[in-house]
């Protein structure tokens, strides 16, 4: 399924200055990385420091703030001159946040969403995967547990991506992507209609990021996953997954 040779081309040639004064022509491919905040004055600083401090990409940086009142606004205000964009103002929740993120970044590039608290370890060498729409990789979720990503036939059972080390580029969906009728797992129907759409999703073990525990989704929200499993992949997908959260409360407990 993750097929590279499927991958078609897109990437943006762009003029650079050397040291020694001469234009000359580079590929780069952009990320746009976007962050959603409300209120998170205690954690936005690390967040904002993990983005402006990758010096091998070429990144812009959008926050977008739901009208905080702690300090909030004024953390991004300390470093708006590394932001491309940001706007303090109040919206309809977090998917509505991110659409308009969505909104702002280029065309031509890639979108990778991290909360407040949220930490790119390291991103993918995106010319390996040169034409491939979306590239994944693992998460660190708080200090002792690695969520390894899976893009194959286990999405059918529920969100196998997590949004801290996805990236998809923007070509594949130009309007706002999120659906605000889901509160919890917005992005995992944008990432089910993706993968519906024949989309492939390419993995790089050296792309990271870090989640702070505590998020939206840290508790299990089994009505309304189930209703995107049956909506996109059909009533028997949504006999399994009932079957496979029963497993995993089993096992591990949900909170």
């Amino acid at each position: 399924m993750n097929d590279k040779k499927k991958c078609v081309a897109s990437k943006s040639l762009i003029n650079t200055i050397d040291i020694q004064g001469n234009t000359k022509n580079n590929i780069l491919f952009l990320v746009t990385v976007v962050t959603v905040v409300f209120n998170a004055e205690k954690y936005l600083e690390d967040t904002i420091q993990s983005v402006i401090n990758q010096s091998n990409q070429n990144i812009e940086y959008i926050i977008i703030d739901g009208g905080s009142t702690d300090g909030t606004v004024d953390i991004i205000k300390k470093y708006q001159d590394r932001i491309k964009y940001w706007v303090s103002e109040a919206d309809r929740g977090i998917y509505d946040a991110m659409n308009k993120g969505w909104s702002a970044a280029e065309d031509d590039s890639y979108i990778l969403f991290l909360g407040a608290g949220d930490r790119i370890e390291q991103l993918p060498d995106l010319s390996k995967h040169d034409g491939c729409k979306s590239i994944f990789g693992n998460v660190k979720l708080g200090s002792d547990r690695l969520y390894r990503s899976t893009a194959d036939f286990r999405i059918r059972l529920g969100n196998t991506l997590h949004h801290q080390a996805l990236l998809i580029h923007k070509s594949v969906h130009i309007n706002p992507p999120f659906n605000l009728a889901y509160k919890a797992y917005a992005d995992y129907e944008f990432n089910v209609r993706l993968y519906n759409q024949g989309v492939k999703f390419i993995f790089d073990d050296s792309f990271l990021s870090y989640a702070l525990p505590g998020g939206l989704t840290e508790k299990f929200h089994t009505e309304e996953s189930q209703l995107i499993i049956r909506n996109n992949f059909g009533n028997f997908w949504k006999l399994m997954s009932s079957l496979y959260y029963q497993y995993q409360n089993t096992r591990y407990g949900f909170k």
